[in-house]
């Protein structure tokens, strides 16, 4: 069964707001030398919750109000999960809830950078698969 006209309007605008997120840390990682590592890492990692996001609303399935991405990758069955490694998971639940404001922790590289925005791109085209 297809979901709703105004379900359907929301997941759009989830994913929206997933494709926003990963257009701004692809296009700060342009920058270079200069990237700031640590946004691009907040807006990889809010790409791919949005992105689980939406497909919960596709399927019907409620979500917390939460940046915890470990939290929300165990409410998909399994068939519907993208594929995160645990680590994964809990670095770019860091980026959005540990390094987005001042603190007392590791500088967030650029190569760090690079594979969130790798992660991002990669659990954006698995979501899109299930979200039609």
């Amino acid at each position: 069964m297809k979901p709703e006209s105004a379900t359907l309007h929301t997941v759009r605008q989830w994913i929206q707001k997933a494709e926003n997120d990963l257009k701004s840390a692809a296009n700060n990682l342009r920058s270079g030398r200069d990237a700031p590592a640590d946004a691009i890492c907040f807006s990889a990692q809010q790409c791919v919750e949005k992105c689980m996001k939406a497909l919960m609303v596709y399927r019907g399935i409620d979500f917390p109000k939460t940046h915890d991405l470990e939290a929300l990758v165990r409410l998909l069955p399994t068939r519907l999960r993208p594929r995160l490694t645990v680590e994964e998971q809990r670095r770019l639940t860091r980026y959005a809830t540990l390094t987005r404001y001042p603190g007392d922790y590791e500088p967030v590289t650029l190569a760090e950078a690079r594979r969130a925005v790798g992660v991002a791109r990669r659990v954006r085209a698995a979501i899109r698969k299930h979200v039609s």
